[in-house]
């Protein structure tokens, strides 16, 4: 029950929402994928699922979620349909491939796509425009055509599995708020960045500081060592000085300091650092783009590339530590 008018109108906006998600499309089942799936069905929603990987989608199957064998079939059955995928390719060949979301540019059942995937501006909006040039099969409330946001994420596999992620947003802000309940199903903040292709830049510049940051403190915990400091007590130093930052305090990468991070588990089960040198390679593409000089963004990219191709690639990213830098675990 409701009181007075902005009870009412509250009342309303989640009529309308419920109207417009009855069926939630998910095409991408990956380590992130998975977990955000299964946090829409967890707030029940009635969810299909798509994955290349058989074995990802039988997961979901024998669960007894509907699954799906092409993206155009889930964008049959669905009001909305969510993508997260490993790269741009794969975003467009999902999106505009033969049996892809868009059906070759014909009228489409889901009046809303949700791309989580981080993949460069430039892609976000051509698609943006790819899928505002469609038309729906049936008018959904204030929509005569369909829209899309790109929404990325922060967190990590942890806060995808816990629903505490954070979506970067960029697209229509209606669109944006129609969404409300999809996003709050599956993280803790969203934050809305702009038109199309902004949630994309948000998420490779978060990246990019995340990189040089892991980078440095990394460096500063070799140097510590090598002039006779525990990393122990330099972390405590950093933790409670100018110093502290997120790869220190949260996600340290010196095996023995913290434990539930990847660097207390061989460095498995983290953010890969092929995901990471593909980020660093957006965001140098785009500050090229603009002609902007961003020296620490090449230095990082050269870094986490010299660490894939020295076959650290599946590792998490904070391995740098160890494979590049030659850091020692704490004793």
């Amino acid at each position: 029950m409701v009181d007075g008018e902005n009870g009412c109108v509250l009342y309303i906006k989640r009529k309308i929402c419920l109207y417009l998600i009855k069926r939630v499309g998910f095409i991408g089942l990956g380590n992130m994928g998975s977990r955000m799936a299964n946090n829409l069905i967890k707030a029940g929603l009635n969810v299909a699922v798509h994955d290349i990987n058989l074995s990802a989608m039988k997961m979901f199957s024998d669960k007894g979620i509907s699954v799906k064998g092409t993206p155009m079939e889930v964008a049959e059955i669905s009001d909305v349909v969510i993508t997260m995928l490993p790269s741009s390719n794969h975003v467009l060949d999902v999106y505009t491939g033969p049996k892809g979301l868009l059906n070759g540019g014909n009228r489409v059942r889901p009046w809303l796509y949700i791309d989580s995937s981080t993949i460069d501006p430039q892609t976000t909006r051509k698609l943006a425009s790819a899928v505002s040039n469609c038309a729906l099969i049936e008018k959904k409330d204030s929509w005569d055509t369909p829209v899309m946001l790109d929404a990325p994420v922060s967190g990590g596999v942890p806060a995808a599995e816990n629903g505490t992620l954070t979506f970067m947003v960029g697209g229509p802000e209606e669109a944006y708020k129609a969404a409300g309940s999809l996003f709050s199903s599956m993280g803790k903040n969203t934050i809305y960045c702009g038109s199309a292709g902004t949630g994309s830049a948000a998420k490779i510049c978060n990246n990019l500081a995340m990189a040089v940051s892991m980078l440095g403190v990394s460096e500063a915990f070799v140097l510590g060592q090598s002039l006779g400091i525990t990393a122990s007590t330099l972390t405590k130093i950093f933790n409670s000085s100018s110093a502290r930052c997120w790869s220190s305090d949260t996600y340290n990468p010196v095996p023995g300091v913290m434990d539930g991070v990847p660097s207390s588990r061989n460095y498995d089960g983290g953010f890969a650092s092929t995901l990471m040198a593909k980020d660093l390679n957006l965001a140098s593409a785009s500050a090229k783009e603009i002609a902007l000089e961003c020296p620490l963004t090449s230095n990082a990219k050269d870094i986490f590339t010299k660490l894939c191709d020295e076959g650290h690639g599946t590792k998490d990213f904070s391995c740098v530590f160890r494979h590049f830098y030659s850091g020692k675990d704490e004793l």
